[in-house]
């Protein structure tokens, strides 16, 4: 079996993350710990998968704590010293759902999620029926709420005066992020600020298309300093400016970097991204005295992992980001939009606006397209790009790592990689002749895609 995609299990509630799969999750990964929180978005199929997900929990074994209805972050930051399991297809439209599954704050590693996929399919038994657990309720987003305004006050300055938008998507948001602004001291605008699992507000996945009325808000809004939109389970943060146009998310992640950095004491302060971020969080990186790491999409938890591994005594991963995602490693091992959100906001009233925060911040132009491949030619199409590449960019460096990037000597990349959920090899590039660079990649996946469908 080949459950768990690059961010948990995903998909329509009817057809494939149902109540049956959620009660055989349960089992599997019950024999993992003796105690699990188990949360869930606002998804109207969220109730009866949960129930499920307990059932299987605790004929497995294990003790369960119901939390309720939670922010992903914070069900991780309960899950510190024990186990947890989340119902949530996060940016997903509303017919899906999902499973995620934490240790002490931190995702499943492939090796971990391989083993529940792996019992899952052995469909292994309940234990004897005087060793199942029990459940019990338990509320935790009080103390996640003022873990987050009292980390954030590290950071940054007092948020008195500060107006900030935000656009919660009638996702878990709405019970996290305005609260802990308003303790911080900002006035806050909330824009469908319900929790609905229809989402009727938006899309749940914030793109700039679909956070159109929050930027129309905020450029509206004259006393408005900058807007903030979440996804359904509140991991993702979006940044809009005071024009009401989106920042980039990797200038948000080369901000955040920056500062990590530069607050650092350690001899060795490392950032870890993943390959499709910019150089821009490099130079700003690099700038502050550390330096970038980079893991494959949806597993910042192992760069953190294997950075402090390979590392001296001397090191300290400051930060971990994907577009969209970050971690805040001395808060705790999870992606965090909540404490995004807080320290964004304490960095921006630091500055004087968001303005002069982004400025340092070098924002070449970026693309990203996708070429069509079947996924059985996926990986032959890939062999053939790690020579092509290099043909073609002579002049780049190449990495292949993580798909085949190429960095040339003036800032510019580009990288080619898979499509870990869909029929893709995707093209990222940045550069200040991002079309040129973009169609010689392209041109150079479509002819290695070719080759491969003969």
């Amino acid at each position: 079996m080949d459950l768990f995609g690059t961010a948990g299990i995903r998909g329509d509630a009817v057809e494939t993350v149902t109540p049956a799969l959620a009660l055989a999750v349960g089992r599997a990964a019950g024999r993992d710990g003796r105690e699990f929180v188990v949360a869930r978005d606002g998804r109207e199929t969220g109730p009866a998968l949960a129930a499920a997900m307990e059932a299987g929990l605790e004929s497995a074994g294990a003790d369960v704590r119901r939390v309720g209805r939670l922010p992903t972050p914070a069900l991780a930051f309960a899950s510190r010293g024990r186990r947890g399991a989340m119902l949530t297809a996060s940016h997903n439209p509303p017919t899906d759902n999902g499973i995620k599954l934490f240790v002490d704050g931190e995702e499943y590693d492939r090796e971990a999620e391989r083993a529940v996929d792996r019992r899952v399919e052995a469909d292994d038994p309940p234990v004897a029926w005087d060793e199942w657990g029990r459940g019990e309720r338990a509320d935790v987003l009080d103390d996640y709420r003022a873990a987050v305004a009292d980390y954030a006050r590290r950071h940054g300055a007092p948020l008195d005066g500060l107006r900030v938008v935000v656009d919660c998507g009638n996702g878990m948001a709405s019970v996290a992020t305005p609260q802990v602004l308003r303790e911080l001291g900002a006035t806050v605008v909330t824009l469908n600020g319900n929790v609905d699992g229809h989402f009727p507000g938006r899309e749940s996945k914030p793109t700039p298309e679909t956070l159109a009325d929050l930027r129309a808000f905020v450029r509206e809004d004259a006393d408005a300093d900058f807007g903030i939109g979440h996804d359904g389970d509140a991991d993702r943060i979006v940044l809009v400016d005071g024009d009401g146009e989106v920042v980039h998310e990797d200038t948000v992640v080369a901000m955040l970097a920056a500062h990590y950095t530069e607050r650092s004491e350690a001899d060795d302060p490392v950032v870890v991204t993943t390959p499709n971020a910019s150089g821009r969080i490099d130079e700003r990186v690099e700038a502050a005295g550390g330096r970038v790491e980079r893991v494959r999409l949806g597993a910042l938890h192992e760069g953190i992992a294997a950075a402090r591994e390979d590392g001296d005594e001397g090191i300290e991963v400051v930060f971990a980001a994907e577009p969209w995602k970050h971690v805040h490693t001395r808060f705790g091992g999870w992606i965090d939009g909540v404490t995004s959100a807080a320290v964004v906001a304490r960095l921006v009233a630091d500055a004087g606006g968001l303005a002069p925060l982004r400025e340092p911040v070098t924002e070449r132009p970026y693309r990203k397209v996708s070429v069509s491949c079947p996924d059985e030619a996926k990986e032959r199409a890939m062999a053939r790009l790690e020579t092509a590449v290099p043909e073609r960019f002579p002049e780049a460096s190449v990495a292949t790592e993580y798909g085949v990037r190429a960095t040339f000597p003036d800032g510019s990349w580009v990288l080619v990689r898979p499509s870990g959920t869909e029929p893709y090899i995707r093209v990222y590039a940045e550069s200040g002749d991002v079309e040129q660079l973009v169609a010689e990649a392209t041109d150079a996946v479509e002819e290695a895609v070719a080759a491969v469908r003969v």
